[in-house]
């Protein structure tokens, strides 16, 4: 790696309080302008800033996307305007006008960070404690390219990934899933600062929040630094110098600071946490910092010093050069890793498709859907080297793992075996967000596996995928009461109707293995979304189809009368997903015994159905005929499709096997053909 920076404290006469203060007059001005936002944070903070990204951050200005630059999180996402104010100091294609608009309409400065949003942003934060576990799905992703990619003399992967964070980060239980898997995985390029200024929004926390966060840390593994003065660069450089010598273990440095850092009256209080210090207030910070500038105003020569676009072009230069060589060398492996970053399939990935979807209709087997997802993992798994697994400690269940992918280990050196299954034991949360870091950091697509009804668990970490558009695949098993003895703890009812109201998320309940072939292909295709796919404990048998063109538009004409050798026209429709699918068959036969002639439409993806072309759903769907849902799961969702009547569970299961259940909550063939007969006797 190269040498870090001279200290911009030595340049043009400008010391490091100059440039601390000129984050910190950035923050209480945008904040004041936009009569919201959180001022304290990026005050306190300012100084760790300076020592960072003015020493030891690897980055260009010119370049947000540069491959190989470290990655900043800012983890305690409040505090946006700290990153606000770097960006625009250090060269970003962020106009002063910009922070000017703080919190605005349409501004690349929303109240938290958001990726995509705001050039030199790394990921969207704001539910506390999602930051760090993000930064460490960034520091495993880097970790695991490095092994992979890198080679004797071309280090091509080789950077750091620094976070900032908070008491809010801290408490929040993600963070404690997230730093115990970061020291399993001995993530040595993950250097979190942790701002340690004893307030919260509820004013001091140490009634609530007395942690030895030392020992803590100290107890997972980490190397631990400090506490050490947070207003001191100097000390916060040194000690950053340290944490990247670390060879085994991710690094936590503790900065005492105080929030608010120079106001006179609002310093070390919790009114200087989330809103504007005030005209008066910020008139006497400004003299006690002796910053004497008019608002938004940056001396030319402060301006100068923080500047990194010239120190940012030549690092991407020298990686530029280090990458030609490597290219040159290992022409292949360069083109892979190439396509990898860019996250384009492979070029014979159509065909994998293909021949997945074709096999599943020749065979035609009876299992269990999360099995058909195994049985699909096989294929893509070969045909994808980026396909990163795991299992918040349900493998055997979820069914995730595959024989190209071993289990990931890491050996008392740090060094990896190359795995590519991850053990994340009991920690849905952690996962979910971790994965998220790992698809933001580019060059996996990550999926994870537990039970459908620990969605819950992880839903913001989903919900914070979708909102970033980031494609990460959710294998969610025990999709219904159809699990059985576990009972309604473990049964779900409403996580799937609920995850279909996240914007962004395709969600995909298949009914057998054809669609459930399909349901990954898309997954994987979805470059910008992440998909949830709801799977079965218990077999279902295959449901015979002409073809499997449609699969892939979330929904189609399984059955028509016709198939059963009725001669007469659908007089009702039957639409229903997942096991249900094949209880919709029977139902239809039952029916058909009762003359009464039925379409059965399989929806897989309601999601992805609601986005097809008004022609093709109403050709799916026609108007006129009453519509019958079926699905063993919350009803509200159905009524959007004009349905006379919906067959679900709008009660929580029961402990029993199977079979019982499905008798006890209407879920037969009598049921389901009864309710149809009678919402087409009541017209």
């Amino acid at each position: 790696m190269t040498n870090a920076s001279p200290a911009p404290s030595t340049v043009s006469g400008v010391t490091a309080n100059d440039m601390a203060n000129a984050i910190r007059a950035l923050a209480m001005d945008a904040v004041q302008q936009a009569n919201s936002g959180h001022p304290g944070a990026p005050m306190g903070m300012a100084d760790m800033a300076v020592a960072l990204w003015g020493e030891h951050l690897r980055h260009n200005p010119a370049d947000p996307a540069w491959f190989d630059r470290d990655r900043f999180v800012l983890s305690n996402g409040h505090a946006s305007m700290l990153i606000y104010a770097l960006l625009h100091l250090t060269g970003y294609d962020l106009p002063m006008q910009e922070l000017k608009n703080f919190r605005q309409l349409h501004s690349k400065t929303p109240g938290h960070p958001e990726v995509g949003v705001t050039p030199g942003v790394e990921t969207t934060t704001g539910p506390l404690g999602q930051g760090i576990s993000n930064a460490v799905g960034l520091a495993l992703a880097e970790k695991l390219l490095a092994h992979e990619f890198n080679r004797d003399g071309h280090q091509i992967v080789d950077h750091h990934t620094y976070v900032f964070l908070g008491d809010g980060c801290m408490m929040e239980g993600i963070s404690h899933e997230a730093a115990a898997l970061a020291a399993a995985w001995k993530l040595n390029k993950l250097i979190a600062l942790y701002d340690d200024n004893g307030i919260s929004i509820d004013g001091q926390v140490t009634p609530w929040f007395g942690d030895n966060t030392a020992l803590r840390f100290t107890a997972y593994g980490w190397n631990v630094i400090g506490p050490i003065d947070g207003h001191n660069p100097a000390a916060v450089s040194e000690a950053l110098g340290h944490a990247k010598r670390s060879d085994n273990a991710p690094t936590l440095i503790i900065c005492k600071t105080a929030i608010g850092q120079g106001s006179p009256n609002r310093a070390n209080t919790a009114k200087a946490h989330g809103e504007p210090l005030g005209a008066e207030e910020i008139r006497l910070t400004r003299e006690a910092l002796g910053w004497s500038h008019e608002p938004f105003v940056v001396p030319q020569k402060v301006a100068d010093a923080w500047n990194a676009v010239a120190r940012g072009i030549d690092a991407q230069a020298q990686w530029n050069k280090k990458f030609a060589a490597y290219r040159a060398t290992h022409p292949a492996m360069a083109a892979e890793f190439e396509r990898r970053m860019k996250g384009d399939l492979p070029k014979n990935f159509a065909q994998t498709v293909v021949d997945a979807v074709v096999g599943a209709h020749s065979k035609a087997e009876t299992v269990a859907t999360r099995k058909a997802s195994q049985m699909a993992l096989e294929s893509f798994t070969a045909a994808l080297p980026e396909l990163l697994g795991g299992s918040a400690d349900l493998t055997g269940s979820n069914l995730t793992n595959t024989s190209h992918t071993p289990s990931l280990r890491f050996d008392a050196d740090g060094h990896s075996n190359g795995g590519r299954h991850i053990n994340y034991g009991v920690r849905e949360f952690g996962m979910a967000a971790i994965m998220n870091g790992v698809a933001l950091h580019g060059g996996y697509i990550p999926y994870g596996g537990t039970f459908l009804t620990f969605s819950d668990y992880s839903r913001n970490a989903i919900r914070m995928a979708a909102l970033m558009k980031q494609r990460v695949i959710h294998v969610f098993t025990h999709d219904s009461i159809g699990l059985g003895e576990d009972g309604p703890t473990h049964q779900s009812v409403e996580q799937g109707a609920s995850l279909r109201l996240i914007p962004n998320l395709d969600v995909w309940r298949p009914a057998d293995t054809a669609e459930t072939a399909v349901a990954w292909a898309v997954a994987l295709q979805n470059k910008s979304k992440p998909t949830a796919l709801l799977l079965s404990r218990q077999n279902v048998p295959y449901a015979p189809k002409k073809d499997v063109g449609d699969i892939s538009r979330g929904a189609y004409v399984l059955s028509e009368p016709a198939d059963l050798g009725l001669s007469k026209k659908a007089q009702a429709v039957i639409i229903a997903t997942g096991t249900e699918v094949s209880l919709a068959l029977k139902a239809q036969e039952e029916l058909a015994l009762r003359k009464i002639a039925v379409r059965v439409v399989s929806m897989p993806s309601t999601t992805t159905f609601d986005r097809q072309a008004a022609a093709y759903k109403l050709a799916v769907l026609p108007s006129g005929l009453p519509r019958v849902a079926v699905e063993m799961g919350a009803t509200d969702g159905w009524w959007k499709y004009g349905c006379a009547a919906v067959v679900g569970l709008d009660t929580f299961g029961e402990s029993a096997p199977a079979p019982v259940l499905f008798k006890h909550f209407g879920f037969t063939p009598q049921n389901v053909a009864d309710t149809v007969q009678a919402v087409l006797a009541s017209k």
